[in-house]
């Protein structure tokens, strides 16, 4: 029987930041961790607002090394509510981060572990959680087997699901609930040969939205370029060629200037992979003796590039309950409230934003901002992660509601058709998975012959 104080299962940013921390305090902490990074992943683009947290685990130059800074982001549309505007987060109302990263998330989550290694967290990889047990007065228990095989068996005086999108606690404890007003599925893919922003702006991520959703495109500092698809489930169900093809396919349907800075793109490896329907979130994100962080507890669309921060600051919340709760300290009950309340509003504030992004009335305010009252710098701070304060931020938040509405009933039947496809979005389902390999690079030019 193995041994220790903390067992976190899962080696994504949450699991390494949360067990990297308490290591740091001196418990015995393990993690478990399916598969053997560095691995791929999607979500390359961070958050001004992650920058803190990288100086907290002492791992900012090392992201700073494999990173490309990003400024920015710029928004495009040329649907019924049309046009470009970039927003500058040295534009917001806390001037102290004014640019974020994107990464090559298999070397950034690979980052994130070794540095949790490195202080002193027991790291073991190619190993599968099967069962996990809460008994009452007795410490957790947990089945994980390895790649050969082998069983082996722990307890711990306190458990974390850090284990993403498997979901292991939500799952097991009927929990996870599929989010009804954000239905949504991707695909997506790298390229090569992709004109990028000129400037100090090359490291931007782009936002274009389309008939069937919006499209990304993340600059990587190899020269690399990652493009995805948001769309409605529905759409992506109509596919009839292979999922590469059908990928170029979907692009060709973009913004012009989209278009225009792929003419010479190739699909790196011919390799496109796609995901389900992914918005959820779980009824609760503690228990006896456990928490969930990150995507274990909940899962938001993309749009705002929110993943990576939500769930490193519910490490960093995490770790404070935790710790307290190990050392028997009176506020360890107050702390783990503040730990829900936190996590709650991240995933809130970022879906507020996430169910209203394809309507006119989004669109209008994206687009064409203005700054009354400085809701635009607030807007702004939103976006750049900043939705764990109060600095003046939310006050010009609920401001910027009352500005969409407005701009929603000037739009208002367009805005009603949307609503529709909504409403009935969750009754589509994508399955997802990662797609198949087809032979021989394709090119923008080839899928347009």
């Amino acid at each position: 029987m193995n041994e220790c104080d903390v067992l976190v299962v899962g080696g994504g940013p949450a699991g390494s930041t949360i067990s990297a921390l308490l290591s740091e305090k001196g418990w015995r902490v393990t993690v478990l961790e399916k598969e053997h990074h560095p691995r791929f992943h999607i979500g390359e683009s961070l958050l001004p607002h992650n920058l803190p947290i990288f100086k907290r685990l002492g791992v900012l130059e090392q992201v700073d090394a494999i990173g490309i800074k990003k400024p920015g982001a710029d928004f495009n549309s040329n649907l019924e509510v049309s046009g470009h505007h970039q927003f500058h987060f040295s534009f917001a109302l806390d001037k102290n981060h004014p640019y974020a990263y994107e990464v090559r998330r298999s070397e950034f989550d690979n980052l994130l572990l070794r540095n949790s290694a490195a202080k002193g967290t027991q790291v073991l990889e190619g190993m599968q959680v099967t069962a996990v047990d809460f008994p009452r007065g007795a410490d957790p228990a947990v089945v994980a087997v390895d790649e050969d095989g082998r069983e082996s068996r722990w307890t711990c005086r306190f458990f974390v699901d850090a284990s993403g999108r498997d979901t292991l606690l939500a799952r097991k404890l009927d929990l996870k609930r599929k989010n009804p007003r954000h239905a949504s599925a991707a695909v997506f893919g790298h390229f090569r040969d992709v004109d990028r922003r000129a400037g100090e702006y090359e490291g931007n991520i782009s936002v274009y939205w389309f008939e069937h959703g919006w499209f990304w495109m993340i600059p990587l500092r190899d020269g690399t370029m990652s493009v995805g698809a948001v769309c409605r489930p529905a759409y992506l169900k109509r596919r009839t060629t292979s999922p590469p093809e059908f990928f170029l396919q979907t692009l060709a349907l973009g913004h012009p200037e989209m278009r225009h800075r792929m003419r010479n793109a190739t699909l790196i490896d011919n390799v496109a992979r796609a995901t389900g329907n992914y918005s959820y979130e779980s009824t609760r994100m503690r228990g006896e003796r456990y928490i969930m962080v990150g995507d274990a507890y909940a899962f938001v669309d993309p749009i705002f590039s929110s993943g990576v921060l939500l769930g490193m600051n519910s490490g960093i919340l995490g770790a404070e309950a935790v710790d307290a709760w190990l050392r028997r300290d009176p506020s360890a009950e107050s702390k783990f409230r503040h730990f829900e309340r936190m996590v709650r509003r991240g995933v809130k504030t970022f879906s507020w934003f996430i169910t209203r992004f394809n309507s006119p009335g989004m669109r209008s305010l994206l687009l064409h901002p203005g700054n009354p009252f400085r809701v635009q710098e607030a807007v702004t701070s939103l976006l750049a992660g900043d939705v764990f304060r109060d600095i003046g931020t939310r006050s010009r938040f609920w401001l910027f509601k009352y500005f969409y509405v407005m701009f929603s009933l000037k739009h208002a039947r367009e805005s009603f058709r949307l609503w529709r496809l909504r409403v009935g979005n969750p009754r589509v389902t994508f399955t997802g998975g990662t797609t198949p390999v087809d032979t021989g690079a394709t090119t923008m030019a080839e899928s347009r012959r």
